[in-house]
């Protein structure tokens, strides 16, 4: 019987939490392999701890509350770890605490994986629920992504690892930054299954603009080497192109350029493998619900 642990991370988004387990609950009611919940609180100002009706279809659960707030990716780094010390597991599936990684969906990687000779999965996005502008940004972030790192990147959080591909991300200080770009940079060999972006259950998404902009670059400062060369080349081959039409407006592309260098580099400054090895250190305590 394979083990499946569910990795939840989650910031004062106590009703929808609630909400998510019951669904999964809902949705394992069939299965004959082994589910848990880990959910990490990620230092969570509001109380998220609830009354769970409807869990008897999940074998565990167990909540991680963190001693000060990392951010989300860093709080599936650090969930990955604890799990892979540990807990007996075969995959880890991390999703969204707020319903938009929908739980109808963890069939899909449950019934693939117990085929797939233990292969990773990753949820590929096939349709989304946000307005046409944050469609449209998206669609820019991966074309951005493309074009400076030569990787097509259309997963989130949202996969099936197995256990081999997490010990290659624990060793892996991108990890401490960025997910999918990590995921991406150490495994090459990945399966994939349709995924639709779902809606939150409570509330408007956290997914604003800016931490979108800020969620592509941290993609893309993974692969900062390919990126540095890329643009070298675009530089010399944009400074001869223009250079009997110099101006400002002609610069501008440049300009825009240097910025994304730069905040790449800075980005890439979270990359901190002693960081990420000593991250369960700032847990300040962990709750047995089930």
């Amino acid at each position: 019987m394979k083990k499946f642990i569910i990795l939840i991370p989650i910031f004062n988004d106590r009703e929808s939490l609630t909400k998510l387990i019951e669904d999964i609950n809902f949705e394992v009611k069939d299965f004959t392999s082994h589910i848990s919940i880990i959910v990490v609180n990620d230092a969570s100002s509001q109380q998220i701890i609830d009354n769970y009706p409807n869990t008897e279809n999940i074998n565990s659960i167990e909540i991680i509350n963190m001693k000060e707030n990392r951010g989300h990716a860093r709080c599936i780094a650090s969930g990955l770890k604890y799990i892979f010390e540990k807990k007996k597991f075969d995959f880890v599936i991390p999703m969204d605490g707020d319903g938009e990684d929908r739980p109808e969906e963890i069939k899909n990687f449950v019934q693939l994986a117990e085929q797939s000779n233990d292969k990773t999965i990753i949820g590929e996005r096939t349709k989304r629920s946000e307005s046409l502008f944050f469609k449209t940004c998206y669609q820019f972030h991966k074309i951005l992504t493309f074009v400076f790192t030569g990787q097509s990147i259309k997963f989130g959080n949202f996969t099936c690892l197995s256990k081999s591909t997490i010990e290659k991300m624990l060793n892996e200080k991108a990890t401490w930054n960025s997910f999918s770009g990590s995921l991406k940079k150490v495994e090459k060999d990945l399966l994939s299954i349709p995924s639709v972006r779902g809606t939150r259950y409570f509330g408007p998404s956290k997914m604003s603009f800016f931490n979108l902009l800020k969620h592509s670059l941290s993609i893309i400062s993974v692969f900062r080497k390919t990126v540095l060369i890329r643009s070298a080349f675009f530089i010399v081959f944009y400074i001869l192109l223009m250079q009997s039409n110099a101006s400002i407006v002609t610069s501008v592309p440049l300009v825009l350029l240097l910025i994304m260098i730069y905040s790449i580099s800075n980005l890439a400054l979270r990359e901190n493998l002693d960081e990420f090895d000593k991250c369960l250190s700032n847990i300040n305590d962990i709750e047995k619900i089930k």
